[in-house]
């Protein structure tokens, strides 16, 4: 690196400035020359130095391959990523429940030990990501939504990931099968949801550690929106919606008990007209709260939804958003966009 450093001072001595008013003469470029005759041919042992093609077609870069050259090369960089991505995870937390893990909550399986970190809450904000693509294009996009727990709204307490497949959810729209990934804050994932493509009426499966523990069925009604939610084979509760403009869904027990209750909210006229980007918030009720007044009004309820019910209460929610407020690429009202 001498010989650039030795560049940089004749071309600051022979710099045009204001000061130095004389014109470049042929001895500055004499001395740039030899300059750059001194440079080294070779950047030192180890280096890459010169390509060469084999019969085969295949170029070594030192005797290597030059696609085994790339691939370490992207793997280090990757690794690099990793490493750092890994250092910033480590910094982030988890926020803490809002609800105490006792009582009803208090998990009964190694299944709700996993998902309690995210379902003991009394209140979970679930917003749906704008879709540019669909928004602009009518490219149909995997559905992403983050949640948050009202208690602790600084940072969110989970994400829900959408994975399909690309030409059916261009072709299928709204039918389209998909598997829905809900995880932690932190990327860790607690359990999925599975949709199966539907034509009549849709179904959406709660599975966790790839074992079933429950699923929601629509009921065809002309108007009414309705859902019967099971535990295994057992049904706990049912959504009688009147339809419409009606954007509250209750969840009640088979003696008309309140349970919990899943509002979609109102963003703006801009937000409803333009996107998809729409706003649930899942009310699981108020008992056995371990956090002071919010400011946000508490549901009542009949009885706690135990863990394993509040995690298909969230797999209702990803099928109300696909069923009701999903518009099929391009402007349009949000709540027309009824498949029936």
């Amino acid at each position: 690196m001498n010989w650039m450093r030795g560049c940089v001072r004749l071309s600051r001595r022979y710099v045009h400035t204001a000061k130095n008013d004389g014109d470049l003469n042929r001895d500055f470029f004499a001395q740039l020359w030899i300059a750059d005759k001194k440079k080294p041919k070779h950047y030192g042992k180890g280096k890459y130095k010169v390509l060469k093609s084999s019969g085969s077609g295949e170029t070594f870069v030192d005797g290597r391959t030059l696609s085994g050259f790339l691939e370490r090369s992207f793997s280090a960089a990757s690794v690099a990523i990793e490493k750092s991505y890994d250092k910033m995870k480590s910094n982030l937390k988890q926020p803490p429940t809002s609800q105490s893990v006792s009582g009803t909550l208090k998990p009964i399986s190694s299944e709700e030990s996993k998902v309690a970190p995210l379902l003991a809450r009394s209140n979970l904000l679930i917003t749906r990501d704008i879709e540019w693509a669909n928004l602009v294009l009518g490219f149909e996009q995997e559905n992403r939504y983050a949640i948050v727990d009202v208690c602790y709204p600084q940072a969110p307490v989970g994400f829900i990931r959408e994975q399909s497949n690309v030409i059916a959810r261009q072709l299928l729209r709204l039918r389209r099968p998909f598997i829905a990934s809900i995880s932690d804050g932190l990327g860790n994932e607690l359990f999925r949801v599975r949709r199966p493509f539907w034509w009549i009426t849709s179904s959406i499966y709660a599975d966790i550690n790839e074992e079933e523990i429950g699923v929601v069925h629509r009921r065809w009604h002309l108007w009414r929106r309705i859902y019967d939610l099971y535990l295994g084979n057992k049904q706990f509760a049912v959504v009688e919606n009147p339809g419409f403009w009606n954007w509250t869904f209750t969840l009640k027990d088979i003696e008309g008990n309140v349970l919990a209750e899943i509002d979609r909210d109102w963003r703006g006229f801009g937000f409803e007209i333009l996107t998809d980007a729409g706003q649930y918030v899942i009310r699981f009720g108020s008992a056995d709260s371990s956090v002071g007044p919010t400011g946000v009004q508490e549901l009542n309820v009949t009885r706690s939804l135990t863990l394993s019910e509040r995690a298909v209460a969230v797999a209702l929610a990803v099928s109300l958003d696909n069923d009701y407020f999903s518009r099929h690429g391009g402007w349009g009202f949000p709540f027309m966009g009824v498949d029936e």
